[in-house]
C-alpha cells in the first residue's frame, strides 16, 4: 500500500497531525518553527498558520473549543477565536523542550520531553488535568513519542524511540503515573525508528517509521500485517481524519535533510487503508 502526497512541503518538522472534529479540519504542528497547522478540504492549498512560540509540539481539540497545546517547556490553551494563554513554564532548561503526546479517556493531556542533543534518560511525562493542575509522571525517557489509548481505555501504547519498540504502560487514572512500560512489539532499527503512533476502531497500532519511509499496522495482538509506503524518508506521526475518519494522514519531516535530497520531505501524505480509525481523544479543559 502506498500513501498519495496530499500536500506540497510545508513544514520543516512535521508532527502531532490530528482531525479537529470542531472545525472538520486537519492540524498538524511544524514543530521547531513553532506553528499550528491548519489545511481547508484541499490539501493543495496553502495552511492556516498560528504561531504558538519557539516550539508547537502537540495540540488535541478541546471539549469547550479550540485546542490544547504543548509548546517548548509547558502547555498553553488556544481559544476558538485564536487566543493564546499560556500556563507557567514547567522546567527552566533551554536544552530540554516538549516533544509528543496525547489525552486519555477522561480528558487529561499528557506531553512528553526530550533534550535537544538526545541524550539518554533526560525526558519526562507530563500530565494537565481538566482543572489546570500540571504533574510529571514518567521520568527517564530519552525522545518521547507516540502515546495513544486502547480502545477500551485501559492502558496506552507508548514510544520512547531509541527503545526500538512500542510499549504498552497501564496508566493510574486518579495520579497519571505510568507503570513500567513492557515492551509490546519490537522495531529492526534496519526498517527505522518507531515515531508517532494512532490506534484504529479494531484496536489496531500504526507506527510511523522515521528513517524507514514507511507507516506499520499492528494488530492488537501485536502481528504486523500492514505496510504503508510513503515518499519521504523521514516519517513522523499518523492520524485518522475525514468525516467518517477512514483516510490516514502522515506527516514528514525535512529536519537535517540537504536540499537536494528527499524533495516530498516535509509534506503532508493520505492513505485510505480500508480500515476506519477513532475520533481523538479530547481535552476536557
Amino acid at each position: 500500500m502506498r500513501a498519495e502526497q496530499w500536500t506540497g512541503v510545508v513544514t520543516y518538522h512535521g508532527e502531532g497531525p490530528g482531525w479537529d472534529p470542531g472545525t472538520g479540519r486537519l492540524r498538524v504542528v511544524d514543530m521547531l518553527a513553532g506553528d499550528l497547522l491548519t489545511f481547508g478540504a484541499d490539501g493543495g492549498e496553502a495552511p492556516e498558520r498560528h504561531h504558538l512560540g519557539e516550539v508547537a509540539a502537540a495540540w488535541r481539540p478541546r471539549s469547550s473549543g479550540g485546542v490544547v497545546a504543548a509548546v517548548e517547556r509547558g502547555f498553553a490553551l488556544i481559544a476558538a477565536d485564536g487566543t493564546v494563554t499560556r500556563g507557567e513554564e514547567l522546567w527552566s532548561d533551554p536544552a530540554i523542550r516538549m516533544n509528543e503526546g496525547g489525552c486519555d479517556p477522561a480528558g487529561n493531556f499528557y506531553c512528553g520531553s526530550m533534550a535537544y542533543d538526545t541524550r539518554p534518560g533526560a525526558g519526562r511525562v507530563f500530565r494537565l488535568t481538566p482543572g489546570g493542575e500540571t504533574s510529571v509522571v514518567h521520568t527517564g525517557v530519552t525522545i518521547s513519542n507516540g502515546l495513544a489509548w486502547s480502545p477500551a481505555g485501559d492502558f496506552a501504547y507508548y514510544v520512547d524511540t531509541p527503545t526500538q519498540s512500542v510499549a504498552r504502560v497501564t496508566v493510574d487514572p486518579v495520579t497519571g503515573l505510568f507503570a513500567t512500560p513492557e515492551p509490546w512489539v519490537s522495531v529492526d532499527p534496519a526498517d527505522g525508528a518507531p515515531d508517532g503512533i494512532t490506534v484504529d476502531d479494531e484496536g489496531g497500532v500504526w507506527v510511523a517509521l522515521w528513517g524507514g519511509s514507511a507507516v506499520r499496522r499492528y494488530t492488537p495482538q501485536g502481528v504486523l500485517d500492514t505496510v504503508v509506503e510513503v515518499n519521504a524518508r523521514q516519517v513522523s506521526a499518523c492520524a485518522f481524519g475525514g468525516d467518517d475518519y477512514r483516510r490516514l494522514f502522515i506527516t514528514t519531516s525535512r529536519e537535517n535533510v540537504p536540499d537536494d535530497e528527499d524533495p516530498a520531505a516535509g509534506a503532508v501524505f493520505v492513505v485510505e487503508p480500508g480500515i476506519a480509525g477513532r475520533a481523538p481523544l479530547p481535552y476536557a479543559g
